[in-house]
């Protein structure tokens, strides 16, 4: 049986003057759909500001985390997608080993051992089908990201930037054209799903769902760049399910919570030109065990 409930989750993400998620095809150009012009976030640039939240053990974040949480140490939470890592070590570990240390295989899932396989041309399973090894690593994780678009098309301000000191050893001064490339103003909508049917094999619990809960509003506020210095996360809408398979249809949540672009605002410029929905409808809230805003939970 799953430790928890089914959970639908909703990210409402103001932008103002910030690149939320640059293209590397298009020089870090915001990213946008083609077809219509609206932002986009991929769910990868939004769990990776996760990872790092949790995997700075030193940082404010974390340490938050842990007290408020109650988490015994930093046991159990290390990061499988971070720099540094040995491919043999993490190769070598059992099922249940590789399960009880990555957080973030735990939630998000795992594909790092397979891809390692077939890079590995001293590995005499790497033409074969997958090895046992390898197959037991890889799970899907019970949390999936959906991308985050944005309500309206967005407006991008570029400018060139110039730097004092020069960075090439002849220049005494650097300039970088066109560096600087942000969305004026835009408000994002991102949806999540807590899957406890994966739970069984990715070995997630609940505690490693209370923790990404706890994260989610920090995402921004921590992990600010110079091209990013502005993004915030309004609301982190969650809803949890009755059951462990879902007491209420996914879409009908999600679509309760979406902004709308106000009548007469075509191009809206600020977050007062759309309307944010501030709660569910009494008939989808009461088919939930709970339903909460994270950026307004108090903690501890």
């Amino acid at each position: 049986m799953a430790a928890f409930n089914r959970g639908t989750g909703l990210l409402i993400i103001e932008v103002r003057h910030s690149n939320p998620n640059g293209d590397p095809d298009m020089e870090s150009e915001p990213r946008t759909l083609e077809m219509d012009g609206r932002g986009l976030i991929s769910p990868v640039s939004f769990k990776r500001k996760l990872r790092d939240l949790v995997g700075e053990k030193e940082g404010p974040v974390w340490t938050a985390a842990r007290d408020n949480l109650k988490f015994s140490g930093d046991a159990g939470f290390d990061i499988l997608e971070s720099r540094g890592r040995d491919r043999k070590v993490i190769a070598a570990m059992s099922p249940e080993d590789f399960k009880l240390k990555y957080w973030d295989g735990r939630v998000f899932g795992a594909t790092f051992l397979e891809e390692g396989l077939k890079d590995d041309p001293g590995n005499k399973d790497a033409k074969k089908e997958k090895s046992p090894k390898a197959r037991n690593h890889i799970n899907t994780g019970a949390v999936q990201f959906g991308p985050g678009v944005s309500i309206a098309p967005i407006e991008i301000d570029r400018l060139t930037t110039t730097n004092k000191a020069g960075v090439e050893g002849d220049k005494d001064r650097g300039l970088a054209p066109l560096g600087w490339r942000v969305v004026r103003h835009a408000v994002y909508a991102m949806p999540f799903y807590v899957n406890a049917a994966a739970a069984t094999k990715s070995g997630c619990t609940a505690k490693d769902i209370t923790l990404l809960q706890f994260v989610i509003p920090q995402a921004y506020r921590h992990t600010a760049s110079a091209v990013r210095p502005s993004i915030e996360i309004r609301h982190a809408w969650y809803a949890e399910h009755r059951t462990p398979l879902g007491s209420c249809p996914d879409a009908a949540l999600i679509d309760a919570l979406m902004p709308k672009v106000k009548d007469g605002k075509p191009k809206p410029t600020a977050y007062d030109d759309y309307n944010v929905p501030g709660n569910l409808p009494p008939a989808l809230k009461d088919r939930l065990q709970s339903f909460q805003d994270l950026v307004e939970k108090i903690w501890g």
